[in-house]
């Protein structure tokens, strides 16, 4: 998770999705800059794809993400999401 600080990434837990820069990896958080919990991605393989998400969340300050919970992370190409839908 380390090689990934300064990174966009969509991260997938298993009972949430964030999205977000990774500024810090601990042994036990990933730590994310102008973040969002994304409520609905819509079709995910298109929001991947194109970066159109159906419903976001963003969050003010940091958000720490706990290792344990990932289940996976995807590059995102795109802009970070900052406005609420």
């Amino acid at each position: 998770m380390r090689e990934l600080i300064g990174e966009n990434v969509f991260i997938r837990t298993v009972t949430m999705y964030h999205t977000g820069k990774v500024v810090a990896v601990s042994d036990t958080f990933v730590t994310l800059s102008d973040a969002a919990w994304i409520a609905d991605t819509g079709r995910f393989s298109d929001a991947l794809k194109t970066g159109k998400l159906s419903e976001v969340e963003p969050v003010q300050g940091l958000v720490r993400v706990s290792l344990g919970a990932i289940v996976d992370v995807f590059e995102w190409k795109h802009e970070l999401p900052r406005e609420q839908k």
